[in-house]
């Protein structure tokens, strides 16, 4: 007979309350139990000391005898200090899914594009103020021009 320390939900409808109780495996969650060993209320706040009561005695002679407790059950007994719990690490669930990596990707090529048109843009940009510059120098040849139009005029007085 294989136990489990987990929890038997009580309570009505949208107001839970859990049992800690230590049952059978076969045995439907809310059914028939061995012993109960404490109570969880998760209306309660995190902070108030009500939330989780636990008979510490029970609960670790049930652990020597080979009771396997539950992931939630564990967390309680690992905050009263009678068992260890490993934290869990999945890195793979806080990826993103496969749609939300495309979108980031074609953000991150929409953005590159647009960097790359800014770049040309401002290549342009300087390319163009380098050409008026170099049409400047040549404006001056014109001005040798100017001295006929002063001619033209002398001749008309």
């Amino acid at each position: 007979m294989t136990l489990k320390l987990r929890l038997a939900r009580a309570g009505s409808k949208k107001r839970p309350y859990y049992h800690v109780v230590v049952a059978d495996v076969r045995s439907p969650r809310d059914g028939r139990y061995i012993e109960r060993v404490g109570s969880y209320n998760p209306m309660l706040p995190k902070e108030g000391g009500e939330r989780v009561k636990l008979d510490v005695e029970r609960a670790k002679h049930w652990l020597e005898v080979g009771a396997q407790p539950t992931d939630r059950v564990a967390r309680f007994l690992d905050a009263e200090g009678l068992l260890k719990r490993e934290a869990r690490n999945n890195p793979e669930k806080a990826k993103p899914g496969k749609k939300a990596q495309e979108r980031i990707e074609e953000k991150a090529a929409a953005e590159q594009a647009k960097k790359d048109a800014e770049e040309e843009a401002a290549a342009a940009a300087k390319a163009a103020a380098e050409a008026p510059a170099e049409e400047e120098a040549p404006a001056e040849a014109p001005a040798d021009e100017a001295p006929a139009a002063d001619e033209e005029e002398a001749k008309a007085e």
